[in-house]
């Protein structure tokens, strides 16, 4: 569930009716996770489509109509207009990994590229970012991680009230392990195997065993 708080983080929200009716969702453009979200929760709710003109990616959205899981969410620090209010849950040491997990899956990115171009050693890196409109939620989970032996990560702002937490290659690589490998067995876990492959891919082109 933790994993699923991760994402809620990122790409969840709560919403009330006019008729006082309380729902929380999840909306992405990804389905099979939201198909598992929704099987970790053992939900039975519908996921409704919504396709979008051009080139934009269709829409997937899981809604759940509960006052108590809402009241919860807001207990945990997730109000309705949690962009810019978002704070790190208390959640367990042994939890953590997936929520950070989750939370990449929704707000993270990781690249793999050639970094010092213009100098004659050029090196192959690989760098991880988690992104949010909450500085101090961003703050939070560099603290949080510096208790796992994480020794970098900076957090500045990329444009109005939008910030990012990024990690250069041997931080990126301590993440890895952090949520692939930490906890919890991987073939138990929840995850996006789109971006957990970017990580194995570079692992093979570096011949790192993690």
């Amino acid at each position: 569930m933790a994993y699923v708080l991760g994402f809620f983080a990122a790409d969840g929200y709560i919403t009330v009716n006019k008729r006082g009716g309380q729902f929380w969702c999840i909306q992405i453009t990804d389905k099979k996770i939201l198909e598992q979200i929704r099987e970790a929760i053992q939900s039975e709710h519908k996921i409704s489509v919504r396709v979008r003109s051009g080139n934009e990616s269709t829409l997937y959205r899981l809604q759940i109509g509960s006052i108590e899981m809402c009241e919860n969410l807001r207990r945990l620090g997730f109000s309705e207009r949690k962009t810019k209010s978002l704070v790190v849950p208390n959640v367990p040491e042994k939890y953590f990994s997936d929520f950070v997990r989750g939370y990449f899956d929704g707000d993270g990115n990781v690249w793999t590229g050639i970094i010092h171009k213009q100098r004659k050693t050029r090196n192959f890196a690989i760098q991880a970012s988690f992104t949010s409109c909450s500085k101090v939620f961003l703050e939070s989970i560099l603290e949080r991680l510096a208790m796992y032996n994480f020794d970098g990560g900076s957090v500045y702002k990329i444009k109005e009230n939008c910030y990012r937490l990024q990690f250069g290659t041997c931080d990126t690589l301590k993440l890895y392990n952090f949520m692939y490998n930490h906890g919890s067995h991987l073939e138990d876990s929840l995850f996006l195997e789109r971006k957990r492959e970017v990580f194995e891919r570079y692992g093979k082109l570096r011949n790192l065993r993690w």
